[in-house]
């Protein structure tokens, strides 16, 4: 087994000594152990200040030598307090655990682990004691892995190891269904999907990186998140049937975002090629990404950016600007994201309608709008943020042991695809892999059996989307994307797709609604090609969207609608452009085309 304890649960003498009394406990019971810690308390924040105190320019390098040394003190105190219970310990640094990765100074990834000193020192019935968020690079530098670094080692550390599980110790009683701080009705979930745990920590869930649940998917590693000074089982992190999953399982905010809007751009293939490559140049993390159809050969795009990351990302888009010779830049900021996340939405026709109307209830207004297979977000303002978590998270009863499937809309009896690619197919792709925390991209796919409905000019006010959706629901009409732009002049354009043997019903329903909204106007485009691109950690890593897009550009593709999340990203293109296009994007990331 592995475990691990962060910072606050090693904070001082008696923290340790219940970590320590933790591990010796398992092993008592028969268990191989390896215990990993992080830094005590505030140890990284002192060091980070005395580095300030020296120079305002510390070298990034001498930054992870010093860092390093917090881990080091943990690991030294922890292995004397197991020795002292009377069992044999040894403490490991990075470089003496084997771990090696590449040369990014503070925020490093992992290449490989050499496990032979850590078996040995098992074997010989000893728990070892592990220094977290560190390793070393090819020339022996010491490295630290950045933000999540601990809970990453401990999940490495249980992959190469065929760990049965990977205990995560934290101050907190296991993953929630929202944060309790903002809804005191808050439920403690028992079990949750890799890939849920992947959005909710990708959307600000503080309770683990996104990179170490990459990790456990990708090597299918059970994690559960317990609370360091408790007995409780807390939350088992794992692989689910999202034919059982509930269906909606938690509601995530992200309280600072901006907005970015990219108007009047030329309506032509190789437009958000040139978009991610300036943002994928400056590693600016972006998201909710949403692309107007193009009207008159202009196309509008918007995305949401942390706030931090504004007036980086403003340069990076009139860069774009500039190089494609047409467009213009706004921004919004006040703002805030609020998602809801499950496995389980394929099932059910009604959770856009539920969640839309519930905020319209609230007059709260949404300003974008994505969707992935296990996400809706939303971007409204940020005085009402809270406000808009609380409604939701009561709407969709989350407080209950048991959640009630939305009252709109109809259950499928069938699910949607599912949104991992095939296990025996995403397994080769790792065992392929140079490091162990390489990207990985183990599927394209073609889905040719969609149709595009637009409705543009819609009034920008709460409930508008709520009526549309729930129409569409009620007809028992399933929607895959959902993309709203901002609006602009107090109008906004909403666009989806459907199957194509739904089509007819979807606009009977959607023209019936938009019938009492002035200068409305439907449009669709009944073939059209959905290309999508499956791995893990596709967010993290800049490059997936511009390799993408570039390919798709390549081709002479244009992209008319596009979504993102952190297991896919996938591009609406005409139907006829869908073949050649997914081959296309398939050879750019050496797969074949599915």
């Amino acid at each position: 087994m592995v475990q691990k304890f962060g910072g606050t649960s090693v904070a001082d003498a008696t923290k340790i000594r219940n970590a320590a009394a933790r591990a010796v406990a398992v092993h008592r019971e028969g268990h191989q152990v390896v215990l990993v810690v992080s830094a005590r308390g505030k140890k990284t924040d002192e060091l980070v200040g005395l580095a300030a105190e020296i120079t305002d320019t510390p070298p990034a390098r001498e930054m992870d030598v010093l860092l390093s040394t917090g881990e080091q003190e943990t690991i030294a105190l922890a292995s004397m307090a197991i020795q002292s219970l009377g069992v044999s310990a040894m403490s490991f640094t990075g470089g003496q655990l084997g771990i090696t990765t590449d040369g990014s100074h503070s925020k490093a990834r992992i290449r490989s682990i050499d496990t032979g000193r850590i078996q040995a020192a098992l074997e010989a019935g000893q728990i070892v004691v592990a220094a977290g968020f560190q390793g070393y690079d090819e020339h022996g530098n010491i490295t630290t892995l950045g933000r999540g670094g601990s809970d990453l080692t401990a999940t490495a550390l249980a992959a190469v190891l065929r760990a049965d599980v990977c205990e995560i110790f934290t101050d907190v009683e296991g993953v929630y269904t929202t944060d309790p701080r903002v809804v005191a009705e808050a439920r403690k979930i028992e079990k949750i999907a890799y890939e849920e745990m992947l959005e909710l920590a990708s959307l600000g869930a503080g309770v683990m990186h996104s990179r170490s649940i990459e990790f456990a998917k990708k090597y299918h590693v059970p994690i559960r998140v317990r609370p360091a000074l408790g007995e409780g089982e807390g939350t088992l992190i794992t692989a689910l049937d999202d034919q059982t999953a509930p269906v909606v399982t938690g509601v995530a905010l992200v309280k600072s975002e901006s907005r970015v809007t990219l108007l009047d751009l030329p309506d032509r293939p190789g437009v958000m090629d040139q978009i991610f490559t300036q943002m994928e140049e400056r590693k600016i993390p972006i998201d909710m990404v949403v692309q107007d159809v193009g009207s008159g050969g202009v196309a509008e795009v918007s995305f949401s950016v942390p706030e931090a990351e504004l007036a980086e990302t403003l340069t990076a888009a009139e860069r774009a600007v500039e190089v494609l010779g047409q467009g213009r830049v706004v921004s919004g900021t006040n703002l805030s994201k609020v998602s809801v996340v499950g496995i389980g939405m394929s099932r059910h026709t009604g959770v856009a309608a539920l969640m839309f109307r519930t905020l319209a209830d609230a007059g709260i207004n949404i300003g974008i709008v994505t969707t992935s297979e296990i996400k809706i977000s939303v971007l409204v303002d940020r005085d009402r943020s809270v406000d808009a978590v609380r409604a939701i998270h009561k709407a969709f009863a989350l407080h209950e042991e048991i959640t009630a499937e939305p009252a709109v809309g109809v259950r499928r009896e069938v699910g949607s695809a599912s949104i991992a690619a095939d296990a025996e197919t995403e397994d080769a792709t790792v065992r392929g892999l140079a490091g162990m925390e390489d990207i990985v991209v183990s599927e394209v796919r073609l889905d040719d059996l969609q149709s595009r409905v637009t409705f543009s000019n819609v009034p920008d006010r709460p409930g508008v989307l709520a009526d549309l959706f729930e129409a569409v629901a009620e007809g028992a009409v399933v929607v895959d994307m959902i993309v709203q732009n901002v609006s602009q002049q107090g109008r906004a354009n909403v666009s989806f797709t459907v199957l194509r043997s739904d089509l007819d019903r979807c606009l009977l329903l959607g023209r019936e609604v938009s019938e009492t909204w002035p200068n409305c106007e439907l449009s669709f485009e009944k073939e059209i090609a959905k290309i999508s691109v499956t791995g893990i950690g596709l967010r993290t890593h800049t490059s997936v969207g511009r390799v993408m897009f570039r390919a798709l550009a390549e081709q002479g593709a244009n992209i008319s609608l596009i979504n993102t999340s952190e297991v896919r990203f996938s591009a609406v293109v005409a139907g006829d452009a869908g073949k050649p296009a997914v081959e296309k994007v398939a050879a750019a990331f050496g797969l074949k085309a599915r």
